[in-house]
């Protein structure tokens, strides 16, 4: 799996996180449970900067857990494992095929891959519904009963979008 891909993985996990399946319900919670688990579909998308080219990413993918610790799983069409990301307070690491890459921490880990910083926290709990502001994020929730969350960061550049489709 080239670094590219992997690259773009990464990104998605952190939207994932944000935007991911909710469990049975979609109300909107206080807060989200550290065994929470969201499946879906993700797609990500950083505009190209000075150093990077553009990137983007669509999946289908599998979260548990919550800022601190957790894992999320990116799927092939066919179902098998393409990437896995597993983190901890101590550190967080990316697996794609048989390359392991290990982190200081997740957020290390998103601004590695991505080239750009994103909010796992608000991530987490864009996804229990919650409606947290984030300057520079714009949030669109309209249709979290549906499933479907959309992020959108113009400010700082690069400009990033993440898209999520959870499963019922």
């Amino acid at each position: 799996m080239n670094k590219r891909f992997a690259s773009l993985l990464l990104s998605l996990l952190l939207l994932l996180s944000v935007i991911g399946c909710a469990v049975p319900s979609r109300t909107p919670s206080d807060q989200t449970a550290p065994t929470a688990i969201w499946n879906g579909r993700m797609s990500v998308r950083v505009e190209a900067t000075a150093v990077q080219g553009p990137q983007a990413f669509s999946s289908t993918f599998e979260l548990q857990g919550g800022p601190a610790q957790g894992h999320l799983h990116f799927y092939t069409p066919l179902g098998s494992t393409a990437a896995a990301i597993v983190w901890s307070p101590k550190q967080a690491q990316l697996q794609a095929g048989t390359d392991i890459q290990y982190f200081n921490n997740i957020t290390e880990l998103i601004e590695r891959v991505l080239g750009t910083q994103v909010p796992v926290a608000a991530l987490f709990a864009w996804l229990a519904g919650d409606h947290l502001s984030l300057d520079g994020w714009q949030v669109d929730q309209s249709q979290f009963d549906h499933g479907k969350i959309t992020a959108r960061r113009s400010s700082p550049l690069p400009s990033a979008e993440i898209r999520v489709v959870l499963e019922p």
